[in-house]
């Protein structure tokens, strides 16, 4: 990443990666169009010309630019003024004094640090994300892969969720775009065939004893016919645009990957860029639209993950890493209902930091495997730092930014916990790491 202290504040991001060719997600801002260039703001208050160059670099990326221009495949060292002029500008001020913190805990010199520290408390908070990179042609656009009604293999995995699973498929009858088969991954106990008559679909059901989402989803890859593949989940809410706009956008930026926005009826809050398209730092199969020749490449879903978390996340980096384009689509929205019965909690937990029991690892192993294979036990343990302090606060809290703070006291008083869930989450990965993926190919 274009400035070292994201490497606390984002340890395990997806752009901190090189692609498998060497190159990053950060454009050379000589090499950008003018009209782009228009749309960013120059900060001329960065003690260095090469730190505001990258400052544009970055603004670019977050503010939705999807392009070709040349990319930095390395980057300089900044003055360590610089360093917290970005975190300041672009971060909370309790993160600011965070990095500061493991600062002087890593024995950097402590007269620098406190120098450059104050010397930088007059940077406000940037707005930058109010004024996102405008596509002023996107409604104008008309896709050809719409047009030419390419086959689309929708994937719903369900488990326990009829009532749910009845409006899923109530609202895919009532789509623009016709061209599609339905292929549900049925583990439900006690399983109601007969609930699947009368829908005016192209519906195929497998039932699957196996109570296991990876396999579930892997599963119906392998049937489908589809040129594309839209993974769904089966308590969620859609317009009738919604396989329309995937396809959309497929064909206006010429991407692999479309990953529509799930906005969430319980957790944090909407993030201000799921209202603009964007290059996707995450890949969520509850709602998202996959070219075929994807999976050809880099294969299936790892059943690493299988029971955990963060299956989907993995495959994203792994889609990231091998050089596709994914791009986050605000023009297909789903509701993600969070439901309070079946589906991922009877298989897991939906949370990959909270714990259900006094001794149960945290994180979820899958997290650490995910973190310590791609991006090395340093970052993972750097990870550790950030997140689990504020994962003692329970799920519905994640909102409420005081209660987080106290969950930061809490977990110093309940230490020997908490370093023995971890812990026990690191020898835990450490086997996962030792067996290896387990990806099919298509």
């Amino acid at each position: 990443m274009p400035f070292t202290f994201l490497k606390y504040l984002q340890p395990t991001h997806y752009f901190r990666l090189t692609k498998n060719d060497g190159a990053t997600v950060y454009p050379k801002i000589k090499n950008l169009p003018t009209e782009i260039v228009k749309q960013l703001q120059r900060d001329v208050r960065f003690k260095s010309e090469l730190a505001r160059a990258y400052d544009l670099s970055w603004q670019a990326i977050q503010k939705g630019y999807i392009g070709d221009a040349e990319t930095y495949r390395e980057f300089l060292e900044l003055p360590l003024v610089d360093e917290y002029h970005f975190i300041r500008k672009y971060f909370n001020r309790a993160w600011v004094i965070y990095v500061l913190l493991i600062r002087l805990l890593s024995f950097k010199n402590p007269v620098k640090e406190f120098k450059a520290f104050y010397a930088t408390k007059g940077i406000d908070r940037s707005s930058y994300l109010e004024t996102p990179i405008q596509y002023e042609n996107w409604s104008s656009f008309e896709s050809q892969r719409t047009e030419n009604q390419y086959l689309v293999s929708v994937i719903i995995p369900t488990l326990s969720r009829y009532k749910y699973l009845k409006d899923v498929l109530k609202d895919l009858e009532q789509q623009d775009y016709t061209n599609f088969e339905v292929i549900v991954v049925d583990q439900s106990e006690p399983f109601q065939e007969n609930f699947y008559n009368g829908f005016q679909l192209d519906l195929q059901v497998i039932y699957q004893k196996e109570k296991a989402l990876w396999l579930a989803r892997n599963t119906a890859i392998k049937k489908a016919k589809g040129d594309y593949f839209l993974l769904f989940d089966d308590d969620s809410r859609i317009d009738s645009q919604w396989i329309s706009n995937h396809l959309k956008c497929l064909d206006y930026f010429n991407a692999e990957i479309s990953s529509g926005v799930s906005i969430s009826k319980v957790g944090a809050e909407i993030p201000a860029n799921y209202r603009f398209f964007r290059l996707s730092d995450q890949l969520d199969t509850g709602n998202v639209l996959i070219k075929k020749s994807v999976f050809k490449t880099i294969g299936l879903f790892d059943r690493q993950f299988e029971k955990q978390r963060m299956g989907d996340g993995e495959y994203g980096l792994r889609a990231y890493l091998a050089g596709f384009l994914n791009v986050s689509n605000p023009y297909s929205e789903r509701l993600h209902l969070k439901v309070g019965t079946g589906g991922l909690r009877e298989m897991g937990s939906w949370d990959a930091f909270r714990t259900k029991k006094w001794f149960a690892p945290r994180p979820i192993p899958s997290v650490l495997y995910l973190y310590r294979r791609y991006f090395g036990n340093k970052a993972a343990k750097k990870a550790l730092f950030r997140t689990v302090p504020l994962s003692i606060m329970p799920y519905q809290f994640k909102k409420n930014k005081p209660l987080l703070v106290l969950g930061v006291f809490v977990s110093l008083l309940l230490m020997p916990l908490v370093l023995f869930q971890v812990f026990k989450s690191w020898y835990l990965s450490g086997k996962k790491l030792d067996e290896g993926p387990l990806i099919e190919v298509l």
